[in-house]
């Protein structure tokens, strides 16, 4: 007995000792930080009273004025948080190539759907993105908005029946799941006519309803190699098996009648079926990219959309004045939609203040020497820029919390740091459906505001709180509106 108590005490010394070193790393390199618990790292209280935006900015006020960079545990994971503008700008751009992975999870053996551009790294990125770029060109996007508009004409009848108090995030998710099912797969989702359709509640199922709770997905993204050794998946199996389903249903059907379709799915099905390309794309692959353009672009989109309309709630007078311009339109035409300034406005005021990503990671791959420093990176060291922090520093944006649409006036933007806005990241790695997703946006807030009128209700959270159960920026209780049919 005496010996196995010993030998406990001496495995719980090396733990302390390793442990001590490990959270001692940025300290020895000379660079500042708060200092870290043992196993949570500056995490204390994530998931339960904080959210991810809650934590950052608690770091980002502390350091922000006195250092460009700082460092930060996520649990027992290190990372470089970076505030400097200008270094931002060299890590996304000008040195991307000491940065081109995000080091997210998947897990291609057992979850074959994280195989997606979003979560792969290297080469196999690399190619995705230059084939998978021209789904998102002006062509492809002109080609598209007829089907926006035959959305929007079902969403202006959906909410002809429900006039009264809305949960908007809801509503909105409904628009932007029928747009993507139509855009990118071809199919009619229906969500608008039936709030349950199977697309509507898969969606929802990934968004509300995630296999894991916070903690998990917390080590799964912050150890993903870890993750993958305990074979764990992100997505639920249900989920899983109705996109491959639907995927080679589309396939099948495509195939079988000879239907070719200017969307996403006709590209994938292309560079599957290009027997000269060495990576010709596996059907698991396939639905793999399909998958993951529909859970980006409904949900990020809706969520845009429900925080535009919330912010249009409580400032009636931004709303009517938006509404002014949307009605001097005398024909919504693509081009329209290029020709409404405060249109843009407002979205952008929107992505300032509700950004979808709390922050934005890069892994070096390689040793970095940072500039205008002693600091030398070593390869694999993660990197976490705040854009939340960034979007709600008053240095930058005076009284950060108001909505105010002018901050995007030509001038204010050129007189702004070119990295003080970045809700889509910037550099070869930023978000590919940047256009898809604000012009779908613009079309949904268009209809609505043309036939509607929105406002606040006893239900309206105000301050609105973030969902602490997921990693994205999301409401914690739906958002909750009053809709009034124009006279």
């Amino acid at each position: 007995m005496s010996t196995l108590l010993i030998l406990v005490i001496a495995a719980c010394f090396l733990l302390y000792i390793k442990l001590r070193r490990h959270y001692a790393y940025w300290s020895r390199r000379g660079v500042a930080g708060e200092k870290p618990i043992y196993f949570v790292g500056n995490m204390k209280g994530f998931g339960k009273e904080l959210h991810w935006t809650d934590i950052n900015r608690r770091i980002y006020t502390k350091f922000r004025g006195t250092e460009r960079y700082c460092g930060y545990f996520t649990f027992v994971n290190k990372a470089l948080f970076v505030m400097d503008l200008e270094l931002i700008r060299k890590i996304m751009i000008s040195d991307f190539n000491s940065f081109t992975d995000r080091g997210l999870f998947h897990n291609v053996r057992d979850d074959p759907l994280t195989g997606n551009l979003l979560f792969l790294d290297g080469p196999e990125w690399r190619w995705l993105r230059q084939n998978l770029t021209q789904v998102f060109s002006s062509g492809k996007m002109k080609f598209m908005f007829p089907n926006m508009l035959q959305v929007g004409d079902r969403l202006t009848e959906a909410c002809g029946l429900q006039i009264g108090e809305i949960e908007a995030k809801d509503l909105c998710a409904r628009f932007t799941t029928d747009v993507i099912g139509s855009c990118a797969f071809g199919l009619e989702c229906n969500s608008l006519q039936d709030p349950d359709s199977e697309f509507r509640r898969m969606g929802r199922s990934v968004t509300s309803k995630p296999l894991h709770g916070v903690l998990v997905q917390a080590f799964m993204f912050s150890q993903p190699q870890l993750a993958r050794m305990c074979r764990l998946r992100l997505f639920r199996p249900e989920v899983s098996e109705f996109f491959l389903d639907t995927v080679r249903q589309t396939l099948d059907y495509r195939r079988r009648e000879n239907i070719k379709r200017n969307d996403l799915i006709q590209l994938l099905m292309e560079l599957g079926e290009d027997g000269a390309n060495e990576r010709a794309l596996s059907f698991e692959q396939i639905a793999a990219q399909a998958m993951v353009f529909f859970l980006a672009g409904f949900d990020t989109s809706s969520t845009t959309m429900a925080f535009c309309l919330y912010e249009l709630a409580l400032n009636p007078d931004i709303q009517d004045k938006l509404r002014q311009e949307i009605l001097s339109v005398p024909k919504l035409t693509y081009e329209s939609f290029q020709e409404m300034p405060y249109l843009e406005q407002v979205v952008s005021e929107t992505l300032r203040k509700y950004p979808i990503l709390p922050h934005l990671l890069r892994r070096s791959n390689k040793e970095y020497s940072v500039p205008d420093s002693d600091l030398i990176l070593e390869s694999g060291t993660k990197i976490m820029i705040p854009i939340h922090s960034i979007h709600h520093d008053p240095e930058l944006y005076p009284q950060p919390e108001k909505f105010d649409p002018s901050r995007f006036d030509p001038e204010e933007i050129k007189a702004r740091h070119p990295f003080a806005y970045l809700p889509f990241g910037e550099g070869p790695r930023n978000c590919i459906g940047e256009r898809f997703g604000k012009l779908q946006v613009k079309v949904g807030i268009t209809y609505l505001l043309r036939d509607f009128k929105f406002s606040r209700t006893e239900r309206t959270q105000i301050p609105i709180r973030f969902s602490r159960r997921i990693f994205l920026i999301g409401s914690e209780d739906g958002v909750h509106l009053r809709m009034e049919k124009l006279s």
